[in-house]
């Protein structure tokens, strides 16, 4: 018989259970905690030599199975540690457009209890110039491009450690920097550092309509929490049905990802990247997206999982070589960072022979967990995108901050272990952010009775028109349903 949300939540969550809860003191805040969940990035990727030879990571013609790349870790986080003096709290900054050296960079930063800083390789010389002077990292890994522009920073350069990936020997490079090749040598151990759970791991910059970015600085605790959650996910609704589940469905290190959107972004780095290192499976990576590409790597790599924005689903079933590609092998196909289109949601249902549609509610704020769809009941609920996991609590609330009923419309507040612990040198902004271990999302949405979270608009882009609420997100999903739309 299959089972309600509530029911194999309750049943997956309960003592005993790999995703048992109990309530914890984080931070000052009492919280509901996956008590299994590893308490430290580190452990997460010592965890990951069990994976041995598999294969970890493809991209282009490379392949560089778990044991490849947790040599490279160890070794850079030997040169980190003994070449360039990184010590835990210190930054180490990754400026690079999608390469495995990103996905190794990051592993090795964190394992030594740095925080690993995050730059958007989009950035423009302003934007990168004020994450550098913000964030002050003791060593920056980088491409080539990026590494020569971060050089030429004022008041950053100077002091400033900087390892160049994917540079052949001779090619110019900036004054003092050194060669992957040379810094990460083969053989060398991971030092012996102590980390600990509630330690800063990661700063990501979110940028909002106006001002500078934002850096959110996440514990090694929230980024392993949200990673449980995903994980968490995947088994409740598996649970739910029970002895329909399809036998060929396979276990979660069957799965294998493919990266469409940048690792700089929270989306790559924690669902894809860290849910990669975690149970083992496959990420094909994209150096840039391409939906025929796409489609090409999907069907040679057997990927069975598709994480992007709602318009590449889009690109992938407008692509010319759509009906000619096999995406037989895909089982789940959405993502996040904006409202999907109710069109699209049936859309991929009808298209895909296995592959379901998806949706997900989160932010870099949320280390990427939130509410979250898929399958039946986001073709149910196509506007809506999900219910939460049990460690992550949702309320709607007023412009005072008190809690509506629901089905009434107000602010979004999530609250959870996974939320980063503030801003970086913005205590103006964490305070307002955040009350009570409760984080203002600045999202307008609703609840209905069953739990499902309705997500109708960003407050400040609401239109008052003759006293009523006109909503641009439902403007643009009836522009999408109407033929002469492309």
């Amino acid at each position: 018989m299959t089972l309600t949300y509530e029911e194999a939540a309750a049943q997956v969550t309960a003592p005993g259970q790999l995703f048992e809860v109990v309530e914890e003191d984080v931070l000052g805040v009492r919280q509901r905690v996956f008590v299994h969940a590893p308490a430290t990035l580190r452990q997460l990727f010592d965890a990951a030599r069990g994976h041995g030879e598999r294969t970890f990571l493809v991209f282009e013609d490379e392949r560089w199975s778990f044991a490849r790349v947790m040599a490279s870790v160890d070794a850079l986080a030997a040169a980190l540690v003994s070449r360039y003096g990184v010590r835990p709290g210190d930054r180490v900054a990754i400026g690079m457009r999608n390469y495995p050296e990103w996905v190794v960079s990051f592993a090795a930063v964190t394992s030594i209890g740095a925080i690993s800083v995050s730059l958007n390789a989009w950035w423009g010389d302003e934007e990168l110039a004020f994450a550098l002077e913000d964030s002050s990292p003791r060593v920056l890994v980088a491409d080539r491009e990026r590494a020569t522009r971060a050089a030429g920073v004022a008041g950053v350069a100077a002091g400033l450690g900087i390892v160049v990936v994917r540079s052949a020997e001779g090619e110019g490079m900036p004054p003092g920097a050194a060669r992957w090749e040379d810094v990460v040598v083969a053989g060398a151990p991971m030092p012996a550092v102590e980390v600990g759970a509630d330690d800063d791991a990661t700063i990501l910059y979110t940028s909002g309509t106006t001002g500078r970015p934002k850096g959110a600085v996440s514990t090694n605790r929230a980024v392993s929490q949200a990673l449980f959650g995903f994980a968490c996910r995947t088994v409740i609704e598996r649970t739910r049905k029970g002895a329909d589940a399809s036998e060929d469905e396979g276990e979660l290190t069957d799965m294998s990802f493919i990266l469409v959107v940048p690792l700089f972004h929270v989306t790559g780095c924690v669902p894809v990247m860290l849910s990669c290192f975690a149970l083992g499976m496959k990420m094909v990576m994209m150096y840039r997206w391409e939906p025929d590409r796409a489609l090409e790597l999907i069907e040679r790599e057997q990927v069975t999982t598709f994480v992007g924005v709602p318009t590449q689903s889009w690109d992938l079933l407008e692509s010319p070589r759509f009906h000619e590609s096999d995406t037989s092998s895909l089982r789940s196909v959405g993502g996040g960072g904006a409202p999907a289109p109710t069109a699209l949601v049936q859309r991929v249902a009808d298209s895909f022979r296995r592959g379901t549609p998806a949706i997900g509610y989160g932010m870099t704020e949320t280390n990427a967990l939130g509410p979250g769809n898929s399958g039946a009941d986001y073709l149910a609920h196509p506007t809506s995108t999900g219910r939460t996991v049990p460690i992550l609590q949702v309320s709607i609330r007023d412009g005072m901050g008190e809690e509506l009923a629901v089905g009434c419309s107000g602010e979004i507040w999530l609250k959870g272990p996974n939320l980063i612990r503030g801003y970086w040198n913005r205590p103006d902004a964490t305070a307002e952010a955040f009350v009570d271990g409760w984080m203002r999302t600045g999202d307008l949405g609703r609840l209905d009775e069953e739990g499902f979270v309705y997500v109708e608009d960003r407050i400040k882009d609401v239109i008052l028109r003759a006293g009523e609420n006109v909503y641009p997100a439902e403007v643009e999903s009836v522009l999408y349903e109407h033929p002469a739309v492309h």
